[in-house]
């Protein structure tokens, strides 16, 4: 009797031990979802290929701000209240003012430039920054993007004069003000209504947001990045630490093989997105435009005297930032 009770207690406690394995991961964030976003596929692939190494682990996936809206998602993640997010990091600089160094006008450049980025000691220390506050990266990416307007087209630092602009961050806020823009702050998923409703005339956000949001129903000019690209952002995939030590060395495995996939689908897919923001705009019916390098050092100007210096005024280590990011050739 005693044999067989124990053996009955063993394979429950077992069977417990079996189901404990099996997690269902929550992933939210602000961008469409099943409508080709870039950041919103890159999370699908994820859910799909953890699902398919069959591992106990499986994801489900919140777009559109559906579980937390876009200004939440940072603290969300951090904290454990939801395992993984697509995130322009730079939404977290109130709180970590080192990240807007990854959208400080002109310090990418180009995609080649940015792919170099991920594996230099200017990221790692963003990285670090990152594994302090409670996540970590799963999948790097880096979006370019550009300029709408319902007013005039935004090319050179005289055009942005008198127009109020939403920027996604501080560093390119403080450039445009210096240019003599006005700024409206709001998440890229805002800006369609703030430009309908006239709270905006413009914006700068990602190619893949300016296609997503459709804010080409709602704009006269686009500026493209083209070959001189002042915008480039900072937009990973990032997952709480709390929830990745939580899972066994199989499912922690399987999330990593994930996200390097999803990254290298990314790397092929980001300036798709800039010919992608050109065809969607000009079949709509709006001027495009691009700067010229003349335009774009106008715009290094301004912020150097202003995003730049502020960054390295205020922000601990800011200009060490600031010249590790621009040694990377």
């Amino acid at each position: 009797m005693k044999t067989a009770l124990l053996t009955a207690v063993c394979a429950l406690a077992l069977t417990g031990s079996a189901l404990a394995q099996d997690v269902t991961l929550r992933a939210s964030h602000q961008f469409p979802g099943g409508k080709g976003d870039v950041r919103d596929e890159m999370v699908q692939m994820i859910a799909r290929d953890i699902e398919a190494a069959d591992v106990g682990l499986s994801m489900q996936v919140f777009p559109g701000e559906s579980l937390f809206k876009a200004s939440d998602q940072w603290g969300a993640v951090t904290k454990g209240q939801v395992d993984i997010t697509a995130f322009p990091l730079d939404y977290a600089s109130g709180r970590h003012p080192e990240f807007s160094a990854t959208l400080m006008p002109g310090l990418v450049g180009n995609h080649e430039r940015a792919a170099r980025l991920n594996d230099s000691p200017f990221m790692d220390s963003i990285k670090e920054s990152i594994d302090k506050a409670g996540a970590m990266v799963l999948a790097d990416a880096w979006l370019a993007g550009g300029f709408v307007s319902s007013k005039n087209c935004i090319t050179t630092p005289d055009s942005a004069k008198g127009q109020t602009l939403r920027a996604a961050g501080p560093a390119f806020e403080q450039m445009l003000v210096g240019a003599g823009a006005s700024i409206s702050s709001m998440p890229s998923s805002e800006i369609y209504t703030g430009m309908q409703q006239n709270v905006l005339q413009g914006a700068s956000t990602s190619s893949g947001s300016l296609v997503s949001f459709r804010i080409y129903e709602v704009a006269t000019c686009l500026t493209a990045p083209g070959e001189n690209a002042l915008w480039f952002m900072y937009e990973p995939v990032i997952m709480s630490k709390r929830s990745f030590e939580r899972l066994n060395e199989e499912q922690q495995a399987a999330l990593l093989a994930a996200g390097e996939k999803a990254e290298a689908y990314f790397a092929e897919e980001a300036p798709k997105l800039d010919e992608k923001l050109t065809e969607a705009y000009t079949k709509a019916g709006v001027e495009v435009v691009e700067m010229s390098k003349e335009d774009y050092d106008a715009w290094l100007a301004v912020a150097k005297e202003t995003s730049y210096k502020e960054f390295a005024e205020k922000v601990p280590n800011g200009q060490e930032l600031i010249d590790a990011a621009l040694a990377v050739e």
